[in-house]
């Protein structure tokens, strides 16, 4: 017996999976190059589906491992079982502040529309850590889903 094949979601499928937030894991592009992997790390996730924007937040300060987060190159995928069948959501492109003056007012909007999950991974109160907002415009967002097996 072969294995299932992976489909694509659509549009629709992907932003039910996507819901309005959730955890998955965010790599980020190593500041050395390509000889250093990228710097992973699991994080919450909010998702606009009206706009197909994340929205992040994220640990910072002289705690996180983090390299410089504004601007960087960003892989985030999340996965789960739906119906004992994989599904997962890959997106990629470039994380922006959401201070930064041209992306403020859009990202306020957005916010309002996402509910991120605080996860507490720290150690200690997440009262007592230093958080900052970020988005994720993705240049690139796929979704795929275990096919249904043949009976």
């Amino acid at each position: 017996m072969s294995a299932p094949e992976a489909v694509t979601m659509d549009d629709a499928e992907r932003d039910e999976f996507l819901g309005t937030g959730g955890v998955g894991v965010m790599s980020l592009a190593s500041e050395n190059g390509a000889d250093e992997p990228p710097h992973s790390v699991p994080v919450s996730y909010g998702y606009d589906g009206r706009e197909e924007t994340f929205y992040f937040r994220l640990a910072v300060g002289a705690d996180s491992e983090k390299p410089p987060l504004t601007d960087r190159p960003v892989t985030f995928v999340t996965h789960d079982t739906v119906d004992d069948r994989w599904h997962s959501v890959v997106a990629s492109g470039r994380l922006e502040s959401t201070s930064d003056s041209d992306v403020a007012t859009e990202s306020l909007a957005g916010l309002d529309r996402v509910g991120i999950p605080l996860v507490d991974i720290f150690g200690r109160s997440t009262a007592d850590v230093q958080f900052e907002f970020y988005r994720l415009d993705p240049d690139s967002l796929t979704g795929r889903k275990e096919s249904t097996p043949e009976v």
